[in-house]
């Protein structure tokens, strides 16, 4: 990536003020579902986009958004094609669609599509970090929670790398300790927390950004 040379305005949302290239990412796949229920019903509106990616058969997907939706102070919903990346929302993956970011210049918009599975996932939470690391520099924050296998690991080793806060759920509270130990075993974890405590996590690091901004 080359360092940022457009200039961007601050998006605000509520009390607080953002760099347009903030996100918050997270995956999860086995134990998921309540895992990033009790998550996002812990985060305020005022915060920035949030991207999910949960491994969720497609008829399930939707419905697991609007539930969360109607618990959570933040507008949840089941991603479309094009979407725009807002504060205060939270876009998850449809069943069977890997999910990417992309920058437009002024801020994000997700796309959906249905290429190969990655790791035997589609969605794919390495598929959707990987492209948030290619574009948001290191204006991420991202936790990848309970499940099986090994998804997202790598994703979360390249956002490390790129400067962006990365945090795995604990053994004791996951349902699976598949993907976060994967991601502890590659380097990728600047923070191991119980669930109880990564949504707290994911509001400091948001509201402490990174200085430097990456442009793709």
């Amino acid at each position: 990536p080359t360092v940022a040379t457009n200039k961007t305005e601050p998006i605000s949302r509520g009390t607080a003020t953002y760099d347009p290239r903030q996100l918050i990412l997270l995956g999860a796949s086995t134990g998921g579902t309540e895992a990033l229920r009790h998550v996002l019903t812990n985060l305020p509106a005022d915060l920035p986009g949030i991207l999910i990616v949960q491994h969720i058969p497609p008829e399930f997907s939707r419905a697991f958004a609007e539930r969360v939706n109607r618990l959570s102070a933040l507008t949840v919903s089941e991603a479309r094609d094009g979407d725009v990346v807002q504060p205060g929302t939270a876009l998850v993956a449809p069943g069977d669609y890997h999910m990417i970011v992309q920058w437009t210049g002024h801020g994000y918009t997700v796309h959906l599509n249905q290429d190969t599975p990655i790791l035997h996932q589609r969605p794919s939470v390495d598929k959707l970090f990987n492209s948030a690391a290619m574009r948001c520099g290191n204006q991420a924050v991202a936790a990848l929670l309970t499940g099986m296998g090994k998804d997202g690991a790598q994703g979360l080793l390249t956002l490390k790398n790129a400067g962006c806060h990365t945090i795995a759920q604990d053994r004791e509270t996951c349902a699976i300790y598949g993907m976060p130990r994967a991601a502890v075993e590659v380097g990728a974890v600047c923070q191991q927390l119980p669930l109880d405590e990564i949504a707290a996590a994911l509001i400091d690091h948001s509201r402490s950004p990174r200085k430097v901004a990456f442009a793709n």
